[in-house]
């Protein structure tokens, strides 16, 4: 039972790693900052909620697992509401979407590509 707890930990830690390695390769790649935003709030969040998650299937202690566990929580309920806030910030301020992006939704209707 114990090898078959350590295999799942694994597999979720490997997994949320690269979900992590995809949301660093998207800060990298991608255009302007609503695209980059995106791919940090997704793919971090769901990389940090899954080593969080094998952090609680392989620790012993009760302690551990409850404030990881704790942590996907707040992760999960904080990081799309801070992103969706960031990205509005911004764009009142005045970045505006790449050349490539299809469509506006923000923009005043007279000015919508």
């Amino acid at each position: 039972m114990n090898e078959i707890v350590t295999l799942i930990s694994a597999a979720l830690l490997v997994i949320g790693s690269l979900f992590a390695l995809v949301a660093s390769v998207g800060l990298v790649r991608l255009p302007d900052l609503y695209t980059r935003m995106h791919a940090a709030s997704k793919a971090g969040t769901m990389g940090a909620c899954l080593m969080l998650i094998a952090l609680a299937i392989h620790a012993a202690d009760f302690g551990t697992m409850s404030r990881a566990l704790a942590g996907v929580v707040f992760f999960l309920l904080t990081a799309p509401v801070s992103s969706h806030l960031l990205a509005k910030a911004s764009y009142a301020v005045g970045y505006r979407l790449h050349s490539s992006s299809v469509m506006d939704d923000m923009a005043p209707k007279d000015q919508a590509k």
